[in-house]
């Protein structure tokens, strides 16, 4: 109350179109209070970073897998009592008695132009993964937003709750949401060069085909690995799959040590 409103002045550049609904349009907005931008929002913090990257000549390309849960519709339990396999991951059978759901979500990416390229039954007894291409990180970020709400309202229509909680289910693994990151010297389609990118030579980095730039970036991360997992992991549930005990597949997929190397998934 000791503060003035704050207004979310929607971007007429990032309007989506409700596939399934034609009348609605979904739309961001970025966080204004006495005509000043929100310095704290998380939309108003991107842009100034990409424009300050854009500055130096960078413009950051992000894409992400999403990961969630199609559970019943009191958050009970998973949606597909069949789904019980001690190893689940990549099951057809399961794919094939969710297809109504995963297929409606994927063709209104193609029909959005996101490049919906890959979709799986995850680790998981439940759990789906879905990927698009990648594209400019505001872009990116707007999508991933989206898509958490298209996939909860596509899962209510079939009657399911979807669910992206990163620990949802005890004994099972969680979800994740794996981010790619690359610089790029101009945005969107009129980028030609991969900054990280180089021709492979010889060093722990040279010989992965990552330039200089992409070495100081990977150390920049784990420089600050500690203090990004108060964005990466916002509430006490993200912490319950860091180091959790083994699940029923044998694996948590969640990081637990802070390191690089060419081939490392935890």
């Amino acid at each position: 109350p000791a503060h003035p409103d704050m207004l979310a002045v929607p971007d007429p550049d990032a309007v989506i179109q409700l596939p399934w609904n034609k009348e609605i349009a979904w739309v961001p907005g970025n966080c204004v209070m006495e005509g000043e931008d929100v310095a704290q929002a998380p939309r108003n913090v991107l842009r100034r970073l990409i424009k300050e990257a854009a500055d130096e000549g960078l413009h950051v390309k992000t894409g992400i897998e999403a990961e969630f849960f199609l559970l019943t519709p009191d958050g009970e339990e998973i949606s597909d009592p069949f789904d019980n396999a001690e190893k689940p991951c990549y099951d057809q059978q399961a794919m094939m008695r969710r297809l109504d759901v995963i297929r409606e979500i994927s063709d209104y990416m193609l029909e959005l132009g996101w490049g919906a390229y890959q979709n799986d039954h995850e680790d998981a007894n439940g759990q789906w993964e879905m990927n698009w291409d990648v594209d400019d990180a505001l872009a990116t970020a707007d999508k991933h937003s989206f898509f958490k709400f298209m996939a909860k309202s596509v899962a209510e229509k079939h009657g399911f709750r979807a669910t992206f909680m990163p620990k949802p289910v005890e004994g099972l693994t969680g979800n994740g949401c794996h981010a790619h990151i690359s610089v790029w010297d101009a945005p969107g389609a009129d980028s030609r060069n991969n900054v990280f990118a180089a021709d492979k030579g010889t060093g722990d980095i040279a010989e992965l085909g990552l330039s200089e730039q992409g070495g100081w970036f990977l150390g920049g991360i784990m420089k600050h690995a500690s203090a990004l997992a108060a964005i990466t992991n916002p509430t006490v549930n993200s912490y319950k799959r860091i180091n959790a005990p083994r699940t029923m597949s044998g694996a948590t997929w969640a990081p637990n040590t802070v390191t690089w190397a060419g081939n490392n998934r935890t």
